[in-house]
């Protein structure tokens, strides 16, 4: 009996511990009683009637990542190229996600490429390349409405790859490595005219320096030769005012001697002998000074008969 009792024991601590349940963070559990949706789980513990209920669904509450496979798609302008997308989700209703559609990553992937085709299908191919950004905007918009009865919400829409037919593809490697070049020859262009420009410079600078330095040169000349005529000027008119300071106190010296017409007879002739003593070949005496020195020859002969006497 005992025995017995430890048997039942033990399989109803089994039964509970079996029933039981932990629901993890992020997560979520959808339980079903006898076949039918009863409730959805949160975080912690919870126990489950045993026989009667069951976890109908363990739900991930995660953001998801999904990568689809390259989906053949055809622009305006009839070209074919391969697109695969990535796809970001987050379920939001455990229940319409356990119950709105039979496997909800392949709903998503179909419904993926099928609006991938609508949007890529009203644009043309230069419009494709380079209209990542809008074509993600509105495929994100599309498939979040069509998703929203499912419990899932997108969050974003990528588009990883853009693969245009092989030809095309070589026309654009052509094409881009033309404008690299083009751009090359702009930059080596503008690099050259810039290079001459500062050797234009240069040498403009250099012109200038050297016409100020001529220009320096040339005023310090005049001023050097200014002050040199200047001192000239300055010493002639010393020496003048010397001569005439010496002449005047010459005169003065001979009034205040009481010279008498003999003295400044004999002085006026002193002079024309100083003038006769130049390189002039001929003196003009005049008339006056030939009467004095009429006179002073007579003067000269009666001082000699006096003395003979």
């Amino acid at each position: 009996m005992i025995i017995f009792l430890l048997v039942i024991l033990i399989l109803a601590l089994i039964i509970i511990m079996r029933n039981i349940k932990i629901v993890p963070q992020a997560h979520a559990y959808v339980v079903e009683r006898l076949g039918g949706y009863k409730e959805t789980w949160g975080v912690g513990l919870h126990f489950k009637a045993p026989i009667l209920d069951k976890v109908a669904k363990r739900v991930s509450l995660k953001e998801q990542v999904v990568d689809f496979e390259p989906q053949a798609v055809i622009t305006k302008d009839n070209v074919t190229m391969q697109i695969d997308t990535v796809v970001f989700f987050q379920i939001t209703d455990p229940k319409q996600y356990a119950y709105g559609v039979e496997s909800p990553i392949a709903a998503i992937e179909n419904l993926t490429a099928t609006t991938l085709r609508n949007i890529i299908g009203d644009l043309e191919l230069d419009e494709t390349l380079t209209s990542r950004e809008t074509i993600n905007s509105k495929m994100r918009t599309s498939l979040d409405i069509a998703t929203d009865p499912w419990g899932i919400k997108v969050n974003r829409v990528e588009l990883k790859n853009i693969m245009p037919p092989k030809a095309i593809q070589d026309a654009m490697e052509k094409q881009m490595k033309a404008e690299r070049e083009r751009r090359e020859a702009i930059l080596k262009a503008e690099g050259e005219k810039k290079s001459t420009i500062l050797v234009a410079e240069g040498e403009k600078e250099s012109v200038i320096l050297e016409a100020e330095a001529s220009k320096q040169a040339a005023i310090l000349k005049a001023e050097a030769e200014k002050e040199k005529r200047i001192q000239e000027a300055e010493g002639q008119a010393e020496a003048i005012r010397t001569v005439q300071k010496a002449t005047a106190e010459g005169i003065q010296f001979i009034k205040e001697a009481g010279a008498d017409d003999a003295v400044l007879t004999i002085k006026s002739l002193e002079a024309f002998a100083k003038a006769a003593d130049g390189r002039a070949t001929k003196i003009i005496i005049p008339s006056e000074l030939q009467g004095i020195a009429g006179l002073t020859k007579t003067i000269a002969e009666v001082a000699h008969v006096e003395k003979a006497e």
